[in-house]
């Protein structure tokens, strides 16, 4: 399989709306990224302004197959790895790169160009979601998904930490001390959705390690292999 990086995006543009509309299509951005990648700082840094706007839900997924260039990435997973595959199988494609951005499980940008971004969440923003509601209560974190039609899916729970710092001390970021935002700590599938209204809740004492945040996709496939996000919602536990 080809793997390659892009250069980081130099141009600066205007910031994404930081206002969400009600009814508005919450817009899932997935960045693949690599402590390991010298082009990646850009992208982590505007994930982090991304993860301030109401109408998205911007997300880190560190990979790991850039580690043999002498610095294993200490969040990456390689189920991560894996997961950018699969959205390059399902296009057709056998290329990965960092730092990427799947919007909605479906369009691939840079994850640096701001603009490419911007054009990519406002296309998906005109889809129509299936909705769903997260709320914290008594202990608990509670998950509705409405009911609608359309193709079967899986209703996922992320675990997030939303601020990781990290002191690089080898590779191309030596020396460097990097946030990341949004980190995913861990999917774990609630239910099968297939057009009928879902109630699930889970303990936020199950939620575990370092997440102070969760999120939910609605989103047909497996963690290694996912199709379009259907719907998505997100809950601060802070």
């Amino acid at each position: 399989m080809k793997v390659s990086r892009l250069p980081a995006a130099i141009a600066v543009f205007a910031l994404l709306s930081t206002t969400a509309l009600a009814g508005e299509q919450k817009v899932v951005v997935e960045l693949f990224t690599s402590q390991g990648c010298s082009s990646c700082p850009p992208a982590d840094r505007l994930l982090g302004e991304l993860a301030s706007d109401d109408s998205l839900i911007a997300l880190s997924l560190p990979v790991d197959y850039w580690d043999y260039l002498g610095w294993h990435d200490t969040l990456a997973k390689a189920a991560y790895s894996q997961r950018q595959r699969g959205y390059s199988e399902r296009r057709g494609s056998s290329e990965v790169f960092t730092p990427q951005i799947i919007v909605n499980g479906v369009t691939q940008v840079v994850g640096s160009d701001r603009s490419a971004i911007k054009s990519a969440c406002t296309k998906a923003s005109k889809e129509k979601p299936v909705s769903v509601t997260l709320k914290k209560n008594a202990g608990k974190v509670e998950v509705e998904v409405s009911g609608g039609s359309g193709t079967p899916a899986a209703v996922w729970l992320l675990s997030v930490a939303q601020e990781t710092p990290v002191m690089i001390q080898r590779g191309e970021n030596r020396g460097k001390t990097i946030t990341y935002h949004n980190v995913v700590r861990d999917f774990r599938k609630l239910a099968d959705w297939s057009g009928a209204p879902i109630k699930q809740s889970i303990a936020l004492n199950e939620i575990g390690g370092d997440a102070d945040m969760v999120a939910v996709l609605v989103q047909p496939g497996s963690v290694e292999k996912p199709g379009p996000i259907r719907g998505a919602a997100a809950l601060s536990l802070r």
